[in-house]
């Protein structure tokens, strides 16, 4: 499966952006997908992941009550939807998938990856 990353861009602090994580090659509703983010400097994060079913979801908690993901089978996407923003949500996001109904926080359990989409959030 093929993953493509959308949706970042610059926005002032307490603003909104939506990425997206498009997949083609196979179909997505198979595959529990995952957002990362990796700030300049910093390690590679857990951010959001969700199930394959869209049943269950989780959040790292930096991002709780902010940051929604959610999944449309239709179009074979997954969403963040990202509200009240912080300049310390800058970072470079990826999506990734894993095949499989259940979803993973650690990286290394996720075989495919997009190639990511920059948002920088300006205070």
């Amino acid at each position: 499966v093929q993953l493509q990353a959308s949706g970042g861009g610059l926005v002032q602090a307490g603003g909104s952006l939506r990425l997206s994580c498009a997949a083609s090659g196979r179909t997505f509703g198979s595959y529990a997908v995952a957002w990362f983010r990796r700030a300049p400097g910093k390690e590679r994060q857990f951010v959001s992941a969700i199930s394959s079913t869209g049943s269950s979801s989780t959040y790292t908690d930096s991002v709780k009550g902010r940051f929604s993901i959610s999944r449309d089978s239709a179009m074979n996407t997954i969403y963040l939807q990202m509200s009240s923003l912080r300049p310390e949500d800058t970072a470079v996001y990826y999506c990734a998938a894993a095949y499989g109904r259940d979803y993973y926080v650690t990286p290394g359990n996720y075989n495919y990856w997009g190639q990511g989409t920059q948002v920088t959030v300006s205070s």
